[in-house]
This record gives C-alpha cells, sequence and structure tokens, in this order.
C-alpha cells in the first residue's frame, strides 16, 4: 500500500477533523485514514492501483477543504515552509490589525455613547450599523462563508456556529434599526466585538500552535543552504545544497554544519552530534568513519564525500519521522475528535432547545420574570452595549437573544486542539533528546509501561564484544581463521568481532560453499579447502549436534576465569577444535539507567540467550536480582516469556539485534537501539537513536506527563463547555439576574483554546 499525506486549509475544529476523515473514508481504495488538526493534515494509504486522488481533492474542496498532496522534497520543504510560515503570518497580522480597529472604533462608541468622550458620530447608531456591515464584510466574511458552507452541507464545524450566532446578532439589531416595534435590542457592537475577540483568539492560537511545532523548524534550520565542493581539478567552488549528488567531495570548515549524509575521507576534528543523539558531547571523527546531515563540525577542516542526499539523508528520515507521529492517534485523541466532531450538532440543539424554553416555556414558570428583573450584574444603560437578553421586553425577544449567545460561547476547537497540540510538544521534546515515537498511540502505550525487559548484548553492553582468549591444542589462527570465514556473512556482533580480529592478523578468508543459520544458537556450514560440516555457535547448541566436549573442554567452560565471558565453541566433523573466549563491556550509562528507572518504580528484567554465569555477571553490576534474570533463551523463548509477563504488566522490550524483532513485535513496546540493526529499528515502536540509554527514563516519564496534560486539557475544554453553555442560556438569570454579553462568550471562547495549547507548551 502506498501512503499519503495531503496538506489541507480550512480546518477549524475538531468537527472539521471529523468531516475530513468521512470523506476520506467514504471514497473508494483508501484506508487507515487520519486527520490532524494541529499540522492541518491528513494521512492514509491506497489499497487500489488505479484511484482517482484529484477526485478525493475535489470532493474535498467542495465541503470546504481545499487539499493538496503533500510532495517529500526535503530540499523544497525547507524553503517551502519559510515561505508559507510568512504568508501565514502577513495573513493573520492583516485580520488581527483590522480586527483591533474594529474593537477599537467599538469602545470609542461606547465612551461617546455614555458622554466619557465628546465624539457624538462615534455613539450613532447608525455609525455602529456602518461599523458591523464592515467587519461582516470584510474580516468575517471568510469565517461566515465557511461556516454556511459546512452548515448547508450537513457538517457544521466552529465556524458554523460562530456564523450564526454573528449573523443573527446583526439581523436582529437590523430588524431593531429598521423596525422600532418589534421590541427586539439594537447591539451591533456585539458582531464586531464577537469577530473581534475571535480574529485575535485564532492569531494567538496560530502563535502557540506555530510554537508546538518548532522542533521541525529546528531540524530544518540544520540544513545549511551552501556546499562547498571539491572540483576536478581539487579547486573549491561553492554551489546550493539541493545540487549535491552522492560521490561528490566536500569541503566542511570548523563551524559549519555537514549538508548531507558523508563519510570522512581526510582530517580529524569533534563533532557534534546532539540533533541525532540527544547528547551534547562532541564526538571525535578521523578517516572512515560515518557524519549525518546537520551535525556540527566544532575544530578542525574535514574532507568528506557524499553518500545521500536530500530525502534519504538522516535529517530528512528524522523530519519526516516526527512529522509521521501525528499520523498515529493514540486512543484518547480518536474518542475527543469523534465528541467533537458531534459536539456542533448538540450546540445547534442546545440552542434550539434554549430557544423554545425561554419563548413558550418561561412563560408558564416565571410569569414576572421580565417585569420584576430591572437591574442586573451585566447590566448598562446604553442601549447599543446591554447584555443578550438584559433588556428584552417580551420572551420572544429573550428567547432569540439567549439562543445567540449559546451559539457564540460553545467551543469545539479546545476538544480539537486538546490532543494534538501536546503529542507534538512531546514527540519535538524527546527527539531532542534522541528518542523518537513512532505515532501519538505510541506515547500512550509509553505512559502505562511498568515492566522493562532488556536484552543483554548490544543493549545493556555495547554490543562490540572483543577476542579476550583462545582455548585449543591446535594453531589460535587455524581456529580463528576458520571462525571468521563462515562467519563473514552474518551480521551478529560476535561475527563482526571476529571478522575485526583476521582482519588485525592479516588472515586470509576462505570462500563459503554452504551456510545454514541458525537464529540465536549458532552458524554451519561448509568452507573451501576444509573437509566436512563445520559448527559455530553456543556450547548447548554444539552438544545436541552431537560434538563430543570432553572432561578437558568441561573444565575450560566451568572455569572461574572463563565463566565471565561468552563462550563459542568451533568443531569440524563433530570433532571440537576449540573455544574462543569473547568479552563485551557495559554501555557508560547503563548503570545509572537502570537505577534511575527503578527509583521511577519501575520493574527490570533481562532477557539474554548467554550463558548463565555471564548474564549474572552483567546483573550483578547492574543491580539485577538472580530473579529479574533468564538466560540460554532462544528468541522463541524470549517471546514466551514475554506474552507471560503480559498477562499482569504492559511491557517494554529494549533490544538491538534481528533475533530481537520478534520480541519487540510481540512486546507492548518495543523500543530499539540506534545501534542495533535497520530491521530492529524497523519493527520497533520507539528508536534511542544514539548509543546512550539515559534519554529512556526521561521519554517514559514525558510520556506519562504528556498523557496527564492530555486529560488536563480535555477536563478543561469539557469543563468549559459544560460551564459556558448553560450560563449562556440563561441559567442563572431568574434566580441572578446574571447574563452574558455574547463579546464576553467570544473572549471565552477564544481563551478556552488558547488555554489547551498553552498548557500544551508548559510540558517538561
Amino acid at each position: 500500500m502506498e501512503s499519503i499525506q495531503l496538506n489541507i486549509t480550512g480546518m477549524k475544529c475538531g468537527g472539521c477533523v471529523t468531516t475530513v476523515e468521512k470523506i476520506l473514508n467514504n471514497s473508494d481504495g483508501i484506508e487507515n485514514v487520519s486527520v490532524n488538526l494541529l499540522t492541518n493534515s491528513a494521512y492514509f494509504e491506497i489499497t487500489q492501483k488505479h484511484i482517482e486522488l484529484e477526485t478525493v481533492l475535489e470532493n474535498l474542496r467542495e465541503n470546504g477543504f481545499p487539499s493538496k498532496i503533500y510532495i517529500n522534497d526535503f530540499s523544497k520543504k525547507i524553503n517551502q515552509a519559510e515561505l508559507e510560515k510568512k504568508k501565514k503570518w502577513n495573513s493573520q497580522w492583516k485580520k488581527l490589525t483590522f480586527a483591533l480597529l474594529l474593537l477599537v472604533f467599538s469602545g470609542l462608541g461606547h465612551l461617546a455613547e455614555g458622554r466619557y468622550i465628546n465624539f457624538p458620530i462615534l455613539g450613532n447608531i447608525f455609525f455602529h450599523a456602518s461599523l458591523a456591515t464592515i467587519a461582516l464584510l470584510f474580516p468575517g466574511r471568510e469565517i461566515i462563508i465557511n461556516g454556511f458552507k459546512s452548515f448547508i452541507k450537513n457538517h457544521p464545524d466552529m465556524d458554523s456556529l460562530v456564523a450564526l450566532g454573528v449573523t443573527s446578532a446583526y439581523s436582529t439589531s437590523l430588524l431593531s434599526l429598521v423596525f422600532p416595534t418589534t421590541g427586539f435590542p439594537c447591539f451591533f457592537n456585539e458582531p464586531v466585538m464577537l469577530l473581534g475577540f475571535i480574529l485575535i483568539g485564532r492569531f494567538l492560537e496560530e502563535r502557540a500552535r506555530y510554537q508546538t511545532g518548532s522542533s521541525i523548524g529546528e531540524l530544518l534550520d540544520l540544513q545549511p543552504e551552501i556546499a562547498n565542493i571539491f572540483t576536478k581539478d581539487n579547486q573549491i567552488k561553492s554551489i546550493r545544497v539541493n545540487t549535491l549528488r552522492p560521490g561528490q567531495e566536500i569541503q566542511v570548515l570548523a563551524g559549519d554544519r555537514v549538508p548531507a549524509d558523508c563519510i570522512v575521507t581526510r582530517g580529524n576534528s569533534y563533532v557534534d552530534v546532539s540533533h541525532i543523539t540527544g547528547e551534547s558531547k562532541p564526538i571525535e571523527v578521523k578517516a572512515g568513519e560515518n557524519l549525518s546531515s546537520g551535525s556540527l563540525n566544532l575544530n578542525s577542516t574535514l574532507r568528506l564525500k557524499v553518500k545521500k542526499v536530500g530525502g534519504e539523508s538522516s535529517l530528512a528520515k528524522l523530519v519526516s519521522l516526527i512529522e509521521s507521529v501525528n499520523a498515529r492517534k493514540p486512543r484518547i485523541q480518536r474518542l475527543a475528535d469523534e465528541i467533537a466532531g458531534k459536539f456542533t450538532y448538540f450546540v445547534l440543539i442546545f440552542a434550539t432547545l434554549t430557544f423554545f424554553f425561554w419563548w413558550k416555556g418561561a412563560r408558564n414558570i416565571w410569569p414576572d420574570l421580565l417585569s420584576h428583573n430591572n437591574e442586573f450584574i451585566t447590566h448598562s444603560s446604553h442601549t447599543l452595549h446591554s447584555s443578550l437578553g438584559s433588556n428584552a421586553e417580551n420572551f420572544l425577544s429573550l428567547a432569540i437573544q439567549l439562543s445567540i449567545a449559546v451559539l457564540v460561547i460553545a467551543c469545539p476547537c479546545a476538544l480539537g486542539l486538546a490532543t494534538p497540540t501536546v503529542i507534538t510538544v512531546a514527540s519535538g521534546k524527546a527527539a531532542k533528546k534522541g528518542v523518537l515515537f513512532k505515532g501519538g498511540d505510541k506515547i500512550e502505550m509509553a505512559s502505562k509501561i511498568n515492566l522493562i525487559i532488556f536484552d543483554k548484548t548490544g543493549t545493556l553492553t555495547k554490543g562490540k564484544p572483543f577476542i579476550v582468549d583462545y582455548k585449543n591444542n591446535n594453531d589460535h589462527s587455524f581456529l580463528l581463521r576458520i571462525a571468521a570465514s563462515l562467519e563473514k556473512e552474518s551480521r551478529h556482533p560476535i561475527a563482526d568481532a571476529l571478522i575485526q580480529e583476521a582482519k588485525k592478523q592479516n588472515l586470509s578468508l576462505l570462500p563459503i560453499k554452504k551456510i545454514f543459520t541458525h537464529t540465536g544458537r549458532g552458524i554451519s556450514g561448509e568452507l573451501d579447502s576444509i573437509d566436512g560440516l563445520i559448527h559455530i555457535g553456543n556450547i548447548e547448541w554444539l552438544l545436541s549436534k552431537g560434538i563430543i566436549i570432553d572432561g578437558d573442554a568441561k573444565k575450560i567452560i566451568e572455569n572461574e576465569e572463563t565463566k565471565t565471558n561468552t563462550i563459542i565453541g568451533v568443531s569440524i566433523k563433530n570433532n571440537l577444535l576449540g573455544f574462543i573466549l569473547l568479552g563485551d563491556l557495559l554501555r557508560d550509562d547503563s548503570i545509572k539507567t537502570v537505577q534511575n528507572l527503578r527509583e521511577n518504580k519501575f520493574k527490570i528484567n533481562i532477557l539474554s540467550g548467554d550463558r548463565k554465569q555471564t548474564v549474572l555477571a552483567l546483573a550483578k553490576k547492574i543491580g539485577c536480582k538472580e530473579t529479574e534474570v533468564k538466560w540460554d533463551l532462544l528468541p522463541e523463548m524470549k517471546l514466551k516469556t514475554i506474552e507471560n509477563l503480559k498477562i499482569n504488566n504492559k511491557v517494554a522490550m529494549i533490544g538491538d539485534g534481528i533475533n530481537d524483532v520478534p520480541a519487540l513485535a510481540s512486546s507492548d513496546l518495543g523500543i530499539a537501539v540506534g545501534s542495533g540493526t535497520q530491521i530492529a529499528k524497523a519493527n520497533a515502536d520507539v528508536v534511542m537513536m544514539g548509543d546512550q540509554l539515559n534519554g529512556l527514563p526521561y521519554s517514559l516519564n514525558l510520556a506519562k506527563k504528556t498523557i496527564r496534560k492530555i486529560k488536563q486539557n480535555l477536563t478543561w475544554a469539557f469543563g468549559y463547555n459544560l460551564i459556558a453553555i448553560p450560563l449562556a442560556a440563561g441559567i442563572l438569570f431568574p434566580k441572578y439576574g446574571i447574563l452574558l454579553t455574547p463579546s464576553i462568550a467570544a473572549l471565552l471562547m477564544a481563551t478556552s483554546s488558547i488555554t489547551v495549547v498553552i498548557n500544551a507548551l508548559s510540558l517538561e
């Protein structure tokens, strides 16, 4: 299936998200749809070869959501992001300026009407009528048109509520001005105030939303625009980065950033790679080592050969991965979006019920209500600026005004923004620490984890075994040559140790005739010039293959000096050739990381395929009990152990190799170490980009804080509407005479949206 991303305009609230998802889900050949309000994007997969995407785009456009297919061109993304940001800000500033001017004139009119300033024209009813008309025709036009379009197409959204509220207030005031005998109040200032506050709120909301996605912008800023390449005659020439090609050689001076994924061909220097690993400590690089795009060269000139450019570079893939986090929603967000999608229907129904209640029902309950309530807390003697309902002379007038207030104060925006803002902030903060969550749902799962399982080799240890000793009666070089020859096609860390040692000793490796890999056990096969089947692997496996391990060999295995080492045996024709002892170093931060996790109430287990003595020796170093450790495990045994542990726990598995893939996939949360294999990282839910584990406690605690923030936001969003809507409907009017003005309602509505975004930004 092909994945597609759309950039969508016109989405304002959770109702819009639901509408867009419905349109896409109802399109043939489209599955796994996910729409994000914060990033204004949609992700889905195409299940049919011949699908007319233009038809889908046209359908979205007709429903008020103009869209275009997102093209993942990293070189264009940087410039495009900057241009779109400037364009959006210019538009927002224009609308904000207009809104502020309208609010100023409306406020001055209020003062003139009360004779606080001597400008009678500003207090004139026709001046305010003109001001309201301008507000509707210009800054409010887009909101009103989009709102009514959505309403007519039966998917009302935030704009629909605003449009109905504004036009109702304007129409009522116009009727009052043209036909005074109707008894309706005239409040032309309310559409002006309402639109003004909404536009200010959206500007502040957009600003805050932009800040939540700043981590992507910061990564894009790491890509330099110019690269210095070596010409054929070895001269330096400056070119734009988007014209770089693999194979070209470039010069990176001290203080410059690496423009593409490269390999060092000359020079040595210290380089800051914190954007990938999250580690601020620079690393030393020399010829033959790889550097990722965006790395900062600190103190010496380097000559590099370009390997990957543009969208294939590690920086581009990192940006794409962070962007895709929003494609996979946590369960709590799906629930919020579903509620927000139906919320506007609820508001419209509630506004209608409010109208009929005050028109037909209230007169029977409180027949003297309007005649006895002459002064209210929100009452104003100025006819242009009274609260909705406070000057109503009959129940019909009161019903109209309070139903308008309900439309104005309701806010599905806060529901729609409550989750994606926090998820985006959290994923950005985790990325800065070198931890990448592959979706908001993974952050949600990480928040529930209580048991963490570590693989040993390559996870708690550095995964770079080295040969400690040889135990055989023959030539050590022959033993190593046989082992390295058969292991040269393997990706296992032990194989790499054997091959590297063979290279150091300048041993020529023999061609492979046959090879069989036995995952978690060893490798067997045949080599040229060697007669018979060769086995290389752990002791238990060799015994199962009928290889005789006599008394002297057993003494070697049980010797105290060898217990803490990994031992592999080598045999030819079922005759034991000897043993190779390998050691591996603990990662520098393994002990501290495990201690930190324990302090945060996480349970720790270690599952390893290594032998008992080796695993127990490591467990002792990091403070694990024997009951928390299992050894001599094959991949399927790890899988079974995890399945049993999942019965009473939420389990995270941390591994690095091919043999860890089943366990990573089976656990509730699979975490791959960045130095591990590509297949492990591809099958994990979380990837730790560097060689350090210290980002793990931070990211798991961050996940807990993230879900806590989401719950706070949703509580606020639901709580606000639960209190504000009945208040606007006049629930306190009969007893206390309290009513809201639409302008205050609009201010509260805007504040509710801004609050959830600011709360997301406060995530630490």
